[in-house]
């Protein structure tokens, strides 16, 4: 029986499953920016790196910022490797991004202030310093017992000890905290390597490898069936 919830952040709640990577890729394709897949492939790896290595991000950043430097970011890489001026298409990613988001993100407010009710929450997230901005930007500061962010604790998913982290924050055994992400390398299987309860937001993934469904405890496609789990 649960008695305590972990949720990842990105690709999770804010995508509903379907990874950031491929996420915006399908903006590039819906506004006709000229580039292949693999090109823009390396070029959202190389920014998500880049970002994760250097102190680019202020922690007073909201989420439109953090769009607009990571997509300014890959136009540019993008451009000095096909010679190509891409920077025109920022603003029509950016908001296009930035809505949809928004949209997820209402809807993932909804089923968090329902689940607050039966238990205590936590975010474990791997982000760049502003998660706390972020989440005050669209109403879910006061959702969660405690917020864990990679890039304050000095450790990052795939490393289980994060989630050791919201462990500790919730107060109970393991076996009795179900964590809920979008990733089964990232969240499901370091979740449950520590003795929690997993259940995976299958959607749309980096690659089109299949995952081993036999890992996660259970699986969704949508944030609302968790009411019918939890």
């Amino acid at each position: 029986m649960a008695k305590g919830l972990i949720f990842d952040f990105g690709g999770t709640l804010d995508t509903g499953g379907i990874h950031w990577g491929k996420k915006i890729w399908h903006h590039y394709q819906r506004h006709a920016v000229p580039v292949d897949e693999e090109s823009y492939r390396n070029a959202y790896v190389y920014t998500e790196r880049y970002l994760g290595n250097n102190p680019v991000i202020s922690p007073t950043d909201d989420f439109k910022k953090l769009l607009r430097t990571k997509i300014t970011m890959q136009l540019e890489y993008l451009g000095n490797l096909k010679g190509l001026k891409l920077q025109s298409h920022a603003d029509s990613l950016v908001e296009g991004l930035y809505s949809e988001t928004l949209t997820t993100l209402v809807k993932s407010r909804r089923v968090l202030t329902d689940l607050k009710d039966k238990y205590p929450l936590v975010l474990v997230s791997n982000f760049y310093g502003n998660i706390g901005t972020i989440l005050h930007e669209f109403g879910l500061n006061d959702l969660f017992r405690n917020v864990i962010e990679s890039d304050v604790v000095g450790i990052r998913k795939p490393d289980a000890r994060i989630f050791g982290l919201g462990v500790d924050a919730l107060g109970l055994p393991g076996e009795q905290i179900i964590v809920i992400g979008d990733s089964i390398t990232k969240d499901i299987l370091p979740a449950k390597s520590i003795g929690c309860m997993t259940i995976w937001i299958k959607g749309e993934g980096w690659t089109d490898a299949p995952a081993d469904e036999t890992v996660p405890d259970a699986i969704i496609t949508d944030i609302e069936g968790l009411k019918l789990l939890v």
